[in-house]
């Protein structure tokens, strides 16, 4: 073979006594530096734009490029964004007290199923939270207040008065709290707690 056909990245190094992967990075480098000047300037246009929408306007610009070279650009250039953390439910307010006896609060939820047959049931359920006893069970397709109010009545009547009911947000979110503390007839001194 003659000496001017190597075609191996590793004999222009071997000859020069110079490191070819050093080689190699000096050449990537200064070709990719119109790429980055591209990439920041579009980038400080657009803020909130990542490296695969930043891509679509480089090659608008006509330039096609390589999608894992701009993301190593883009990484090097310092354009990464931060990821937004997910939202989580922060329940604030004071920690449930330990129960020590009957009546001290109920557990009052909705719950519901499709059947078979293609239709709803709801089932109305309120639950002494120190015995876990279940106190009432109604099951329908529908609830209206009115038979919510005379359920809880009718317990009241067999039990005595709770001191708190414990619900969750399907009571109260259509209104407000003490109208719907009104509608269901909660007794005067219950105390009427929501879970958000």
């Amino acid at each position: 073979m003659a000496e001017g056909t190597f075609r191996s990245q590793r004999a222009p190094g071997v000859r020069a006594d110079v490191d070819c992967n050093e080689q190699l990075s000096l050449s990537v480098k200064t070709c990719d530096e119109p790429l980055r000047e591209r990439l920041v300037r579009l980038a400080r246009e657009k803020p909130r734009y990542g490296y695969r929408r930043l891509q679509v306007l480089v090659e608008r610009e006509g330039e096609r490029v390589n999608h894992k070279r701009l993301y190593r650009v883009y990484r090097e250039a310092g354009l990464c964004l931060k990821r937004k953390k997910r939202k989580h439910c922060v329940r604030s307010g004071l920690p449930r007290p330990q129960l020590t006896a009957l009546n001290q609060e109920w557990a009052v939820d909705f719950a519901h199923d499709v059947i078979a047959a293609g239709g709803t049931v709801r089932v109305f359920s309120v639950v002494d939270a120190y015995t876990r006893e279940c106190l009432a069970l109604e099951v329908d397709t529908g609830f209206a207040s009115r038979r919510v109010t005379r359920v809880l009545n009718e317990v009241i009547a067999q039990r005595g008065k709770p001191v708190a009911i414990r619900c969750d947000n399907v009571l109260t979110r259509e209104g407000m709290l003490a109208e719907k503390r009104r509608s269901l007839s909660v007794p005067h001194g219950t105390l009427l707690m929501t879970r958000l």
